[in-house]
């Protein structure tokens, strides 16, 4: 038996729980959801996937993604809610396998999924434990393995204070802070406004600026969503499509999960992604921003 997440914060509160309400000794196998959708992720036999699209070859599967919101029978939880954590926790305290011990974890991470932040809390993260360290969780090509394993293993363990205190999180929090304060200046260059629509195109660059994902909604208040464009790696085989509606803006009624769904990729009513091959990427950037314009609310 082995947990199959993703490594983002949810991802990661996903096998804590996990941990603690099932017999599992073997290590987490991290994926991304293209990598499921694509068969390449490997789902096996016995296998929990949660925070990720449904595989028939898993035993157990957790997810809150409308994109992924299943057709058949499967033996786990689904529910269109704000973290898949959520999900989880509550179909494991209902079986009577956890209690109210992370309450306040799933809480956060809640909070975190669903973008439900404040304009404070977008500017100044560091201010927020647990959003500050969920910013400091990513995926450069599966390069931060073992510290996404001691992240479950400190949430686990540790209460958030004493986790922020840990020298290898304290140093990534601080690097996340000066990222930021990098990163606004990049989203200021990069980023054209056309029909209500922030639209960030990092294709330019040799190395794509990383930071808080948020911040473009406080910097551009008047667009109604955000989308951002780069490469996924040097060799530009690829492009990333990412794009989510404003937080504080609330005029965007697409449906973005089911939107990138049609170009291969998925995620919520209000964010998602897409990989989309570079030859092909303009056309079909083209296409989804024409049905972002036009703002039409799904029947």
């Amino acid at each position: 038996m082995r947990i199959v997440t993703r490594p983002d914060f949810d991802g990661i509160v996903c096998a804590v729980l996990l941990y603690q309400a099932e017999n599992i000794n073997t290590a987490i196998h991290w994926v991304e959801p293209n990598e499921v959708q694509t068969g390449k992720a490997g789902i096996l036999k016995g296998d929990i996937l949660a925070n990720l699209p449904y595989s028939p070859n898993c035993s157990l599967w957790f997810d809150h993604h409308i994109s992924n919101k299943p057709g058949g029978n499967f033996k786990g939880a689904f529910e269109i809610a704000p973290s898949a954590a959520g999900v989880l926790y509550k179909y494991y305290k209902s079986q009577g396998k956890l209690d109210n011990h992370f309450d306040e974890l799933v809480f956060h991470t809640d909070i975190i999924d669903a973008a439900d932040l404040n304009q404070d809390q977008v500017r100044y993260p560091e201010k927020y434990p647990y959003i500050i360290l969920s910013m400091t969780i990513k995926n450069d090509h599966y390069k931060d393995i073992p510290y996404w394993n001691k992240l479950v293993d400190l949430l686990i363990k540790t209460n958030i204070a004493a986790i922020l205190e840990e020298p290898e999180v304290k140093a990534r929090c601080n690097r996340v802070i000066e990222e930021n304060a990098a990163f606004k200046k990049h989203l200021l260059q990069h980023t054209k406004i056309n029909q209500n629509i922030s639209i960030t195109d990092f294709r330019s660059l040799d190395t794509v600026p990383d930071g808080n994902r948020f911040l473009t909604y406080s910097l551009f208040p008047k667009s109604m969503a955000s989308v951002k464009i780069r490469f996924d790696s040097p060799e530009h085989k690829h492009v990333l499509l990412s794009i989510g509606k404003n937080i504080f803006n609330q005029q965007c009624h697409v449906n973005v999960g089911n939107l990138l769904a049609q170009f291969g990729g998925g995620g919520h009513a209000g964010a998602g992604g897409c990989t989309l091959k570079a030859q092909a990427a303009d056309k079909a950037i083209e296409q989804i921003l024409e049905i972002m314009f036009q703002n039409k609310k799904e029947l």
